[in-house]
């Protein structure tokens, strides 16, 4: 996980660090045939993609239909809608076993085959619901890969916007901006993480927020929440360096005099 922390945000394989991840969640998962699944739909895509010179020329509404046939109707892929909250819905290894999963497990998969066919895709920082941006030679789809790689217009993206903002909500160019490989694989990881807190497993929610410093090093909020993890379990030099490595980071502003404030209050309870 270390490498992938080193690599520029270009360079990561969503797959690979997603399958490393879910590795480590669940240790007895068959990850290596999640692994050889991950190749046969990569080479479904790509020979997918050379079967359609109307995908393949730029067309985006094809290019959208192919992979919705490929993920949803061949492979069977679908929004887990009756156990949502299942940690599995967030595992790799697990998606690809149950062929079920989140919205941003499931956006991670139509990245990895639109990538192999060679079609630029992204996800969107859409608030409440991942969604993929699929580039085309005519602009950018906009499809929810929970609900089947459905294409979403402008009316359905309002609909959807204000069931997760409220009413007052209106679409604005922020929520349809990309986000980078990174911010994917740590939406990914952070569901985990959530559903490990509301467990009440705090030790294995603080082993998994670790887990995603090591792939996103300079994530400052992460730092933040593994300190008052780290302190709520007593560990308060873990906590101490945490607060230093958000401190660098964030070195001004009312987050780093609330975390300056902690590390006074921790450093006493170490005297």
């Amino acid at each position: 996980m270390e490498a992938a922390g080193a690599l520029p945000d270009a360079e990561l394989d969503l797959a690979a660090v997603a399958l490393q991840f879910a590795r480590i969640d669940a240790p007895a998962a068959d990850w290596r045939a999640a692994e050889h699944h991950l190749s046969d739909l990569a080479r479904a895509a790509v020979a997918a993609a050379a079967a359609d010179p109307a995908a393949d020329g730029g067309e985006v509404a094809r290019r959208v239909a192919l992979l919705a046939a490929l993920l949803h109707e061949r492979f069977g892929y679908a929004g887990d809608g009756e156990t949502y909250d299942s940690p599995a819905n967030a595992n790799l290894i697990e998606v690809i076993r149950r062929r079920r999963g989140l919205p941003v497990a499931l956006g991670l998969l139509w990245l990895h085959a639109a990538g192999a066919a060679g079609w630029p895709a992204h996800g969107l920082d859409f608030p409440g619901h991942f969604l993929i941006g699929l580039e085309g030679a005519r602009g950018m789809a906009v499809v929810d890969p929970f609900h089947g790689g459905r294409l979403l217009e402008a009316p359905e993206l309002r609909a959807l916007l204000k069931r997760m903002e409220g009413e007052a909500a209106e679409l604005r160019p922020a929520v349809l901006e990309p986000v980078s490989r990174r911010a994917v694989l740590l939406r990914l990881q952070n569901n985990i993480k959530l559903r490990r807190l509301q467990a009440g497993d705090l030790p294995a929610a603080l082993t998994c927020t670790e887990d995603m410093l090591r792939m996103a090093p300079e994530a400052a909020i992460l730092w933040r929440e593994a300190a008052v993890m780290n302190q709520r379990l007593d560990r308060i030099g873990a906590a101490l360096a945490c607060i230093d490595r958000f401190l660098a980071l964030v070195p001004r502003g009312e987050a780093a005099q609330r975390a300056r404030a902690l590390a006074v209050e921790l450093r006493q309870r170490l005297n």
